[in-house]
């Protein structure tokens, strides 16, 4: 859907989700870094019918994949190896029905952390469980706070090299899922030191990126970030 001259796109930002407090609630950080780009955001209900998400479909130019609780292993079709998966049924509930119907109109897709976790396994892959039990590796990537700083570098490829013009990136991380067999389709983007994938794209869309990292806590200081976000909600705009 083109937007009209001085209309903000409308991005749908899936919700976070807490389990204990029965609450949906959202982090601002995603919600500033879509505005600073450009976008109009809309947290997005947990609850829905088939018939809400093509309305919801229809009605936003873009979809924001917010991080939170890890994707349930049977999305794969495996079971909790590691004894320290917290998913959330809710969440792997909606956004199944949405990516599906995201991915058949061709609206741009941004996914971040786990984001880009579910991204890929709905498209076939699988995840590392527990990095620290499964995948050991010197770099920590689970970083306690300040969450905006950066901790580890990533190795960009294709078009994420081609927008930021670099070769590596620093990145912040919060996360103890990562890729380990990439879905059908998918490019990396970005690869970290010990061989864990940090972002992909889906070629062949109009625009579907995911990236591990946590753009939404550094793009006020990192200009970098800001494209990431910049980009999806150009793509948005068309």
């Amino acid at each position: 859907m083109k937007q009209p001259l001085n209309k903000s796109p409308l991005i749908g930002v899936t919700p976070l989700w807490d389990a204990a407090r029965q609450s949906v609630w959202m982090l601002p950080d995603y919600l500033e870094g879509i505005k600073a780009a450009g976008g109009l955001p809309v947290v997005l209900p947990l609850e829905v019918s088939e018939e809400d998400v093509d309305q919801i479909v229809n009605t936003c130019d873009g979809f924001l994949f917010t991080g939170g609780q890890d994707v349930s292993p049977s999305l794969y079709g495996m079971e909790d190896a590691t004894g320290t998966i917290v998913s959330s049924l809710e969440r792997d509930q909606l956004e199944s029905l949405l990516l599906s119907k995201a991915l058949l109109a061709d609206k741009p897709i941004l996914g971040i952390c786990r984001g880009l976790q579910f991204i890929n396994a709905f498209l076939g892959g699988t995840l590392w469980q527990d990095l620290p039990s499964q995948h050991p590796s010197e770099i920590v990537h689970r970083q306690g706070k300040p969450y905006g700083v950066p901790t580890h570098q990533v190795a960009l490829r294709g078009d994420l090299q081609a927008l930021l013009c670099k070769d590596v990136l620093e990145v912040n991380t919060l996360h103890h899922q990562a890729v380990k067999d990439l879905g059908s389709g998918l490019t990396p983007m970005a690869v970290a030191p010990d061989g864990i994938i940090e972002a992909f794209m889906l070629p062949g869309k109009r625009f579907v990126w995911a990236v591990q990292w946590h753009p939404e806590y550094l793009f006020r200081t990192d200009k970098d970030s800001l494209a990431i976000f910049a980009c999806f909600v150009k793509h948005c705009c068309r």
